[in-house]
C-alpha cells in the first residue's frame, strides 16, 4: 500500500476548529434534545434451540451424548447438566458451551430437558 492511498482512505481530517467543517461531519447525527434516554435492566430472555447428539470420534470408541445450543452462564449450564447426569445415572462435564454424558442415553436427556423447560430441544444426528 502506497502512502498516498492511506492518506485517502481516512479522509484526511483530524482537527478543525472550522465551526462550519464540523457542522457538516455531524449534521448527520442525531442527538435528542432531551438527552440520553436511561434504559433499564430487562430480564435476559434465552431462546434455546438445543440438539441433542450422539458422538464416537475421539474419545477411544466410546459412545458420549452432547447437549448444545444452551445459552446459559457456565453455573447455569453445570448446574444443568448436574441434573441430567444424576437422573441418567453417569458421568459427564459441561463446558464450552455444551454438556457432555457419557454413554448413548438421548432419549432420556431429550425427555429431561423438556421437563426442565427447554421446549425447542430435538434429537440431531443419526
Amino acid at each position: 500500500m502506497s502512502k498516498n492511498s492511506k492518506k485517502k482512505r481516512g479522509g484526511g481530517l483530524v482537527y478543525s476548529t472550522d465551526k462550519e467543517t464540523m457542522s457538516n461531519i455531524f449534521s448527520n447525527i442525531n442527538i435528542p434534545e432531551d438527552g440520553p434516554k436511561e434504559t433499564t435492566k430487562k430480564q435476559k430472555q434465552y431462546t434455546d434451540e438445543v440438539r441433542v447428539w450422539i458422538d464416537r470420534k475421539g474419545r477411544g470408541g466410546k459412545e458420549v451424548t452432547l447437549v448444545k445450543g444452551i445459552r446459559r452462564p457456565d453455573s447455569q449450564l453445570k448446574e444443568i447438566a448436574k441434573i441430567i447426569k444424576s437422573k441418567c445415572g453417569v458421568g459427564g462435564t459441561a463446558k464450552s458451551g455444551e454438556i457432555i454424558i457419557q454413554g448413548n442415553h438421548r432419549e432420556k436427556v431429550v425427555k429431561i430437558l423438556q421437563e426442565q423447560g427447554f421446549s425447542n430441544t430435538k434429537k440431531a444426528g443419526g
